[in-house]
């Protein structure tokens, strides 16, 4: 009888509790089933700090082999380390890390050549059924001839592509503050800030995949309080924060105060679209600020607005040839990064538009944060579309509204907008609320709230 995977393979990879719900077996069956799927004769394997990211990898890259495929084991990496490494070399990928999930977890994120994603409509699907398959009837069928194992550093190659990519010659000197939750950017910054102008402080830098200090998360508010507290203690000029595998980045100013992905999406933005002439399409999720799209056109850039996911911007970066693309979750994703996301490229962005001023840089996003937004409000329903039908009905018909369904509902009047989604995995309704000042905003969420969370 075939295994069932449901609980761990997601929509855009695979996560679960090692070792209760995977381990090395199921590793090697994965790293089989994805040369099967991928037809690769050749991948690159990276992983995170995890207690069980090396065997897990290992095992990974050991039915890689078996399957016929030659593995390039680059080690300790961030995502989009790995990313680079997909991208340069020209090979499918796959990245051992949870991510911002606490220590039990661990998971795969795969790529094909070029770091194109592998979600549930590229191929995870068909991976999931092939170890579904090999797990009740025993390991696969090797080849006649298995691959080979090498080890590639990739660190300083992946320094230098994102160095070229930002002008930093010329920034003034800079206090930074860098929170790595002792997570991967404690490995890659002290690489990548190597000889900028930057006094560089850091925060629980040691990889530990047990993470003694605080979840690495800093979509969480109260994962940014110690970097908050330590801007402000050292005078810095602002604070940078990644998560556990240093894909995204978060952004704190010289108060302490959180500057809003959506602002930096604007920001940087902007700078890529000066680097392009002025010219070139941007892509945005629908819960970013209204100020992005306002940025991009300002800038003559055409923004496309798009689902929220990174497999849904990844694949309008690709259809439209888009230069940036930027989430509310901070995820930022470049053209000259193999459309795939960096919050390492998005930070030395930052410090290139700061050092090139001379205003702090709650100034500087100022310009970029134009409206008042509630934050994402989860609430448990039962019925949610029957929740979203109400919410609908009650809107639809007040004068000057329009509603879309591209992901979930979204309500747009003339100074504020919302948008209502059903979470995938929980009974949740997700509620984001923006209007052009505080007082709009706070009406309308609770008013949207007690139509969500009526009995």
């Amino acid at each position: 009888m075939a295994a069932d995977l449901s609980q761990i393979v997601k929509a855009y990879d695979v996560r679960g509790v090692v070792p209760d719900q995977w381990d090395e077996t199921l590793a090697e069956q994965f790293g089989a089933a994805f040369v099967e799927v991928t037809g690769a004769d050749a991948i690159v394997v990276g992983h995170d700090m995890r207690p069980s990211s090396p065997g897990l990898s290992g095992a990974f890259a050991h039915g890689a082999t078996m399957r016929g495929a030659d593995v390039t084991l680059i080690g300790l990496c961030s995502t989009d380390q790995l990313y680079f490494a997909s991208g340069s070399l020209g090979l499918p990928g796959a990245m051992f890390t949870a991510s911002h999930n606490p220590a039990q977890y661990n998971g795969i994120k795969l790529c094909r050549a070029g770091a194109a994603p592998v979600g549930q409509d590229t191929g995870l699907r068909e991976i999931r059924a092939l170890v579904e398959k090999w797990a009740g009837t025993g390991t696969p069928e090797p080849a006649a001839t298995p691959g080979t194992v090498t080890r590639h550093e990739t660190l300083p190659d992946y320094a230098a592509h994102l160095l070229s990519l930002v002008d930093l010659g010329s920034i003034r000197p800079l206090k930074v503050v860098v929170d790595a939750g002792n997570g991967m950017g404690g490995h890659t910054v002290p690489t990548v800030f190597a000889g900028l102008p930057v006094d560089l402080v850091p925060m629980y830098f040691e990889l530990d995949g047990t993470f003694p200090h605080h979840e690495a998360n800093p979509l969480d508010p109260k994962n940014l309080v110690d970097l908050q507290a330590r801007v402000v203690a050292e005078g810095a000029d602002l604070g940078l924060a990644f998560d556990g595998d240093a894909d995204r980045c978060f952004v704190v100013d010289e108060r302490g105060a959180g500057v809003s992905p959506s602002a930096i999406t604007a920001l940087v933005a902007a700078r890529e679209l000066a680097r392009n002439g002025g010219k070139g399409t941007v892509i945005h999720n629908l819960i970013t600020s209204l100020s992005v799209p306002e940025v991009i056109r300002e800038n003559g850039g055409i923004p496309v607005r798009t689902r929220v996911g990174h497999s849904f911007i990844k694949a309008e970066m690709a259809e439209h040839g888009a230069i940036f693309g930027g989430e509310h979750s901070a995820h930022y994703y470049f053209r000259d990064f193999w459309n795939a996301d960096t919050g390492m490229l998005a930070a030395l962005h930052v410090l290139a538009a700061l050092g090139s001023g001379t205003g702090p840089l709650s100034e500087l996003v100022a310009q970029y944060d134009r409206y008042t937004g509630s934050g994402e409000i989860n609430s448990t329903v039962a019925d949610q579309p029957g929740r979203t039908a109400a919410v609908r009905e009650s809107f639809a018909l007040r004068d000057g509204v329009t509603t879309d369904d591209l992901d979930g509902l979204t309500v747009t009047g003339p100074d504020w907008w919302f948008n209502l989604r059903a979470s995938n995995t929980e009974p949740l309704l997700r509620l984001n609320v923006e209007a052009r000042d505080a007082q709009t905003m706070t009406v309308l969420r609770d008013e949207v709230l007690s139509l969500v969370r009526a009995s």
